[in-house]
């Protein structure tokens, strides 16, 4: 029998250096949704669970797809122990699950520099090594560490008088939060994370960082952006169905070109296979809507020649998204969207899944979830037809 796996994220409402810390925009989604993500995308876990003590922070787990689990309060205050947690949610787990688990995996909501893969890695050596416990960690390299006492400050991990090559340093390895996988029955036992026969999965030095303050927050936000790890969540669009997609007119409907006559009207090329991409999209039953700051009215004609509900002249675009999903109860994470420039950055961070064609500003390549083959007006949506 294959052996059954749950991934389990505790995520309490109180915190104190960042208020609702794990709801804050973190590139893009709550920080919570990540972690959500990424349990999801492991081709190993088969529920996720969100314990919380907080209902707005259980509707948005609900909302990314995860179970939710009711925390008592008397487990989300400063001084209850992750280890309280988890142990309530795997008891009602236990109760409300047709599943029989084999073992667990902890996340640390607060710790997003992982990807899907470090997951699978985590548990393919709990399974070889015959574990009890695996966790996460990154080598410190030559990190000279010293320890104080009341007489003197002396150093932990190297001789200052012996200084060695960084190469012969003894080996040490930092817990980094982010992945324990654990076996139920024996946490449950010793009410320890760590219990039995312990090892480690080593991962790149940049993942030891975790979300305590505003510091570690921009320092995570740039890393994970540099490392592109909102790609690794979704590699396709097999898994993920919108409710709504979303198209910027100028760059992803056309080339970004106007031409403009001698009486100072201008007109744009489009590419009719885009027309039948529409069709196709539209045949699948989703709600399609052009969204772009153009005024010039061959937007308003466009839209009406391909039946489209159109928003255009339109000062913001994240702010007219929002206003739109609110309008039609549509959640923002099912909001597939396309665009190209700057001003399409901060809508296209909000949406569930973004797609930019291959010529996109460098930001927005930088940014979307999928770059697409064809570049702006050369068959951008007949492309995600076939996608979707």
């Amino acid at each position: 029998m294959p052996l059954k796996t749950f991934a389990l994220i505790p995520a309490r409402g109180g915190s104190k250096q960042i208020p609702k810390k794990n709801l804050i925009n973190f590139c893009g989604k709550p920080l919570l949704a990540w972690s959500i993500l990424q349990a999801k995308a492991s081709k190993f876990v088969d529920e996720v669970y969100v314990s919380s003590d907080c209902d707005e922070i259980l509707s948005c787990a609900e909302r990314y797809g995860a179970v939710a689990i009711k925390r008592p309060s008397d487990l989300a205050t400063d001084s209850a122990s992750s280890e309280d947690a988890l142990i309530d949610a795997i008891k009602q787990i236990k109760l409300k699950s047709e599943n029989e688990y084999d073992f667990f995996v902890f996340l640390q909501a607060t710790s997003p520099l992982r990807e899907p893969a470090d997951i699978d890695t985590c548990i393919e050596k709990k399974i070889a090594a015959k574990a009890n416990t695996v966790f996460s960690s990154v080598a410190t390299g030559d990190l000279c560490v010293w320890q104080a006492s009341e007489q003197e400050l002396s150093p932990l991990t190297y001789q200052p008088g012996i200084r060695l090559p960084r190469q012969t340093a003894r080996q040490l390895y930092i817990e980094n939060g982010s992945i324990y996988v654990c076996d139920i029955d024996g946490f449950l036992k010793s009410k320890n994370r760590m219990t039995g026969m312990v090892e480690t999965c080593v991962f790149s030095p940049w993942k030891v960082h975790e979300i305590d303050d505003r510091d570690n927050l921009v320092v995570c936000e740039a890393l994970f952006n540099h490392h592109h790890l909102r790609r690794s969540v979704k590699a396709c669009l097999s898994d993920w169905q919108p409710m709504l997609i979303v198209y910027d007119f100028d760059g992803v409907m056309t080339n970004n070109t106007a031409i403009v006559n001698q009486e100072g009207i201008e007109s744009v090329a489009v590419n009719r296979s885009d027309g039948l991409g529409i069709n196709k999209i539209r045949d699948k039953g989703y709600t399609q809507l052009i969204l772009s700051t153009e005024a010039n009215p061959v937007v308003l004609a466009r839209a009406q020649k391909l039946n489209l509900e159109v928003i255009h002249d339109c000062k913001d675009k994240k702010q007219a998204l929002f206003q739109y999903c609110n309008q039609k109860k549509i959640f923002i994470e099912k909001v597939l969207y396309v665009g190209n420039e700057v001003n399409d950055l901060a809508a296209l961070l909000s949406a569930g899944y973004s797609v930019c064609p291959s010529d996109a500003h460098p930001s927005i390549l930088d940014a979307a979830d999928h770059v697409t083959r064809a570049r702006g007006g050369e068959g951008v949506i007949r492309e995600i037809s076939d996608l979707l």
